[in-house]
C-alpha cells in the first residue's frame, strides 16, 4: 500500500491504522513519514498518520525525538481533539528528558489535566506528561501533587481517577 494524503484521509478503522503502520515500518522512515503527514493542514490526514504511528514500538518512535518540539507545538495548537490526544500519546512515549522540559507545555498539561471540559484521554495523558516533567524538580512535583489532591475527583472519569491515584501513591513510573 502506497501512503498518500488521499489514503490517509480515508482511514477510519483500527485495521487501516495497522496498514499505515506496516507500510511505514516496511519503509523504515518514521521521521520522514511524520514530517510529511503529521503536520498536514487536513486534520484527517494528520489524525490517520498519528494513529498509524501509535502502533509503532517505542524504539521505532524514538526516531521522532528530533521533532519533539514540533509535536509539542502541534498538541498545544491544534483544535482537533483526536490530533491532540494522539500527539500527546506519542510525546509521552518519547520519554522526555530534563533538557526537553518546556514550561509552556507543562502549563498546558496542568491546565488540560484539570479541565473537566477536556476529554478523559487527554486529561489522563496530560497528567502523565506533567508527572514525567515534574519528576526532575522536587518543587514542581510538590505542586503537581497539591494540584491533584485539590481536584474534585467526583467530576472525573475512571481513567483520570486511576492515573491520579497512581501518581499520588507513587505507583506511576
Amino acid at each position: 500500500m502506497a501512503i498518500t494524503s488521499e489514503r490517509l484521509r480515508q482511514t477510519f478503522s483500527e485495521g487501516g491504522a495497522q496498514e499505515i503502520y506496516q507500510a511505514v515500518k516496511s519503509e523504515g522512515d518514521y521521521l520522514g513519514f511524520a514530517q510529511r503527514y503529521v503536520f498536514d493542514d487536513d486534520y484527517r490526514v494528520a489524525r490517520s498518520a498519528l494513529w498509524g504511528l501509535t502502533k509503532a514500538c517505542d524504539k521505532e518512535l524514538s526516531e521522532l525525538h528530533g521533532i519533539l518540539n514540533e509535536l509539542i507545538n502541534l498538541s498545544m495548537q491544534t483544535e482537533n481533539s483526536s490530533v491532540r490526544r494522539l500527539t500527546l500519546n506519542i510525546i509521552e512515549r518519547l520519554r522526555m528528558e530534563e533538557e526537553d522540559l518546556r514550561t509552556d507545555f507543562l502549563d498546558f498539561c496542568f491546565e488540560h489535566m484539570a479541565s473537566i471540559e477536556e476529554f478523559p484521554g487527554i486529561q489522563s495523558v496530560c497528567m502523565k506528561l506533567a508527572f514525567h516533567m515534574c519528576k526532575f524538580y522536587p518543587e514542581l512535583m510538590d505542586e503537581l501533587k497539591r494540584t491533584l489532591e485539590a481536584m474534585e475527583i467526583d467530576y472525573y472519569k475512571p481513567a483520570v481517577k486511576g492515573v491520579r491515584s497512581k501518581i499520588l501513591s507513587g505507583k506511576l513510573k
